[in-house]
């Protein structure tokens, strides 16, 4: 569902994917994939054409230049989405400036985590200790991988890539900081929080969570439980209800 502005207002997965899977699909109903993770762009596209069909006696009293004139719009959505797409995952990437091959680098960066199941939150928070010139002691973004050395040929390329924009790695790992999140809404930890409020009408574990998300780029005392997802088996099975 989408409001009029284009905003989504209900994602089709109904929860938050922790392991990074393209085909994600959370919703019990949605047996064919059509609301997975990676067809949300194509969901949006298709909306936009239900929505133009509505409105085409607006656009041109004329049947057939109506629906010419609606299809060059919609035509314009694909593109006009990677660009925002990919203003998004350079600024995730830490990345200030445009470049050709950044579309190649934020998308083969995906496909590791796919590989490899990684945690999409937790792999783009630790980005920021994988800078050049980053001292250690931070979580170690190779440390998600069950075979690290899959990681070093991107990262190289990163490296390559950020060094062509000089920039203090104190600064751009601040920046990184504040878009990539540290807590998210986890759906174990929603679940725990609405089953301790239905069945034993205890707020606090909601209070709790709700108070942690509400500063999500900040490391928060006691929240390195909150940063975690869920074990693969129980996140592997999780389902959502619509009640449709």
């Amino acid at each position: 569902n989408m409001t009029i502005s284009g905003e989504t207002i209900d994602y089709g997965p109904c929860a938050f994917m922790d392991r990074y899977n393209p085909d994600t699909v959370f919703s019990s109903i949605d047996t064919g994939g059509r609301y997975a993770y990676a067809r949300q762009p194509m969901i949006a596209h298709w909306n936009l054409a239900r929505l133009a069909e509505a409105l085409l006696p607006l656009i041109d009293g004329d049947t057939d230049r109506a629906v010419t004139l609606a299809t060059e719009a919609l035509d314009r959505f694909p593109a006009r989405y990677e660009q925002h797409w990919l203003s998004g995952m350079r600024a995730k990437l830490g990345l200030q400036t445009e470049a050709p091959q950044d579309l190649d680098l934020a998308q083969d960066f995906l496909g590791l985590l796919a590989a490899q199941s990684v945690d999409f939150t937790q792999a783009f928070r630790r980005l920021a200790a994988a800078l050049p010139g980053t001292e250690a002691g931070s979580p170690d973004l190779a440390a998600l991988f069950a075979e690290p050395a899959a990681l070093q040929p991107w990262l190289m390329r990163w490296h390559d890539r950020l060094g062509r924009e000089p920039m203090p790695a104190s600064s751009r790992a601040q920046a990184m900081q504040s878009i990539n999140p540290l807590y998210i809404p986890r759906n174990h930890r929603v679940e725990a929080a609405l089953t301790a409020a239905v069945d034993n009408r205890d707020m606090a574990p909601f209070e709790a969570l709700l108070a942690r998300l509400q500063r999500p780029f900040e490391a928060q005392p006691g929240g390195a439980d909150d940063e975690q997802p869920a074990p693969a088996e129980q996140s592997a099975c999780y389902r959502t209800f619509c009640g449709t």
